[in-house]
């Protein structure tokens, strides 16, 4: 099975999903951020360049969990639609 090629549209998202997730680990250490997630130190360094642009759904859960992020917040920031905080949906 081959896998498609990411549109520009995926690669954008990528592309925040990782500024976002860089933004919220500050100033702690990739070391510490992907051995709290479970993840490798490459996996998140990948991810928040974009070279990941499209990284499992487990994996994000766990990074938004050790950042205190939700994923309502990560979805509308990499949707590049923010979504506004206690908003009735």
């Amino acid at each position: 099975m081959v896998r498609e090629p990411l549109t520009p549209v995926q690669l954008e998202r990528g592309r925040r999903l990782g500024e976002r997730l860089r933004a919220a680990r500050g100033t702690t250490s990739m070391a510490t951020v992907a051995g709290d997630a479970g993840i490798s130190v490459e996996t998140l360094r990948k991810i928040e360049t974009g070279r990941i642009a499209t990284p499992a759904f487990f994996t994000v859960t766990a990074l938004a969990r050790v950042l205190g992020l939700s994923l309502d917040d990560l979805a509308g920031d990499a949707a590049g639609d923010p979504v506004e905080h206690g908003a009735a949906s």
